[in-house]
């Protein structure tokens, strides 16, 4: 099978299986554990920030950042296809006891004066605006890049009002690497951030969040009570050194996949490409060939090709590690073949 359902489905390289097997560990609820400190320290310094916390995952990231920063009976400003509140279960609602207000962006990103104007007053009738979140690439936008400048002009607006700005960065490295530019031209228009391990850096498990001191030693007690407190946990944080350290430069391979394919259905009658391909996924359209999306993807899968559903007619393929130049050529054959 060639599987482009996500770039979650990576399988660790052979230096990560090694480094696991050779992990030096200690129990992690006492600080003991010299892996997982190196993996944080080493992800603090690549975010430029003061500090990081590595956590079971990006939606326990997201999570945890959410109760970080905020209150019960706050509310929160996001993007209405955004990962937090499209595929987290509600759990913002479910254990921050906060509500969602959802605000349409442009390929992932919101206008800033939206966003402004979003913010609550003082009216006792309504909810504090607790905290903003971005999400960068944007995951249903087509691995869109939201650019700097809108992070910096969100960022001052979130600034002016005393608001916390949190980014999902799940796949944030995606568009560093696709702009030629250091992640730190992201983060620092965040108060916090989250990047996943576990998507195209190619790791088994496990995200990073990071922000400053303060905030991170009150995530870890969060992280405690969300059940993430872990023991000997190095042998899980060792492949996210490999990742940051080995994976991310390689990531414009997966891009350029990606626009190898979507040029590829764009020259089949029928097959519409609706996004920009920025990164490394690819939506789409089926509808030109009077088909659901769940029909495509079931005769793919006879073919020997998984993808997933993004809507009644739309499907979405991802590139990864795991993906060669010769199974795109194989893919686009498959889809020459419907």
């Amino acid at each position: 099978m060639i599987d482009l359902r996500s770039d979650t489905v990576t399988k660790p390289t052979k230096a990560m299986r090694e480094a696991m097997f050779h992990a030096e560990v200690g129990d992690d609820v006492y600080k003991e554990d010299p892996t997982v400190t190196r993996l944080e320290q080493m992800a603090a310094e690549k975010l430029g920030k003061e500090s990081a916390l590595f956590v079971t995952s990006g939606t326990q990231g997201n999570q945890i950042a959410v109760l970080t920063h905020c209150l019960p009976g706050n509310e929160v400003l996001l993007e209405k296809d955004s990962h937090i509140f499209y595929y987290e279960g509600g759990a913002i609602s479910a254990f921050a006891g906060v509500q969602t207000r959802t605000i349409s962006g442009n390929k992932g990103a919101m206008e800033p004066s939206e966003v402004q104007s979003a913010i609550r007053g003082d009216d006792i009738h309504e909810p504090e605006t607790g905290l903003i979140c971005l999400e960068n690439t944007h995951n249903r936008a087509g691995g869109a890049i939201v650019s700097v400048e809108n992070m910096r002009q969100i960022y001052e607006v979130a600034q002016k009002a005393n608001v916390p700005v949190h980014l999902d960065g799940a796949r944030l490295f995606n568009a560093a690497v696709a702009k030629g530019c250091a992640i730190t031209e992201f983060t620092k228009y965040t108060s916090s951030v989250q990047i996943c391990l576990s998507k195209g850096l190619g790791a088994p498990i496990g995200s990073i969040i990071a922000g400053d001191q303060t905030f991170i030693e009150k995530a870890r007690k969060w992280r405690k009570r969300l059940g993430g407190g872990l023991r000997q946990v190095g042998t899980i944080a060792a492949p996210g050194i490999i990742a940051l350290s080995d994976m991310v430069d390689r990531l414009a391979m997966d891009h350029e996949l990606a626009k190898k394919l979507a040029n590829g259905i764009r020259n089949i009658s029928g097959f519409e490409v609706v996004n920009d391909v920025d990164t490394n996924i690819v939506l789409i359209d089926v509808k030109g060939k009077q088909l659901t999306s769940a029909k495509v993807i079931d005769q793919l899968k006879k073919r020997g090709i998984l993808a997933v559903s993004f809507g009644p007619t739309v499907i979405r393929l991802t590139t990864h590690y795991d993906v060669k130049n010769e199974e795109i050529d194989q893919t686009l054959a498959v889809f020459n073949q419907l």
